[in-house]
Parts: structure tokens; sequence; C-alpha cells
């Protein structure tokens, strides 16, 4: 019973993290050398166990969500944000979305 629950974890986990890409901004900010280390020690961890116990907790929700019909929203709001802050930001960034790259002509 709990193989089962955990292997319909990382299926689903695996299903978000296919979409992510597709939601991605591109945005124009320049971090620190400061901002970069704290976000990839301690930001970056914290969003990731985020990720992962909103996983869980939105499994475990799920069929009241779907009665209530918001799983949908309930996704957004406990898999994917903290999905995106982890996956889907630059280093040191604090807005979601891939960083643009300029070239001097």
């Amino acid at each position: 019973m709990i193989n089962n629950i955990k292997k319909t974890i990382i299926v689903l986990s695996a299903l978000f993290m296919f979409a992510l890409p597709t939601q991605a901004e591109e945005i124009e900010e320049t971090p620190s050398a400061a901002a970069m280390v704290f976000d990839g020690l301690i930001v970056r961890p914290v969003t990731l166990v985020a990720t992962a116990v909103g996983t869980v907790l939105w499994v475990a929700t799920l069929p009241f969500s779907l009665l209530g019909g918001n799983a949908g929203d309930a996704a957004d709001t406990l898999v994917l944000e903290p999905a995106a802050a982890t996956f889907l930001r630059c280093l040191g960034c604090t807005k979601n979305g891939r960083k643009v790259e300029y070239e001097d002509d």
C-alpha cells in the first residue's frame, strides 16, 4: 500500500515537472554573489522540501479537492508554485523565470 502511494507521488511529481517549463517568463535581474549563495544554500533546499511536502499534501487531499472542484487550484498552490520557485528561477533572482541574456552589437 505504501509503495503504491510512493509510486503515485513520484509519477505525479514527474508530470508536474514536465508542465513547469512552459510557464517560465523571461526576467531581467542581476543578483549579487551573496544573493546567489544564499539562494543556493538556503532558499533552494527549503523550496525543494516545500515542493515535496506540498505534493504529499496535495495527493492526500485530492479526493476532497476533486469533490470541491478545486483540484487544479490546490495543485497550483501546493505543488507548482514551490516547484517553480525551486526549478524555474535564476540563481539569486527574486522572480520566477529565465534570465534574459542580451548581446551587445
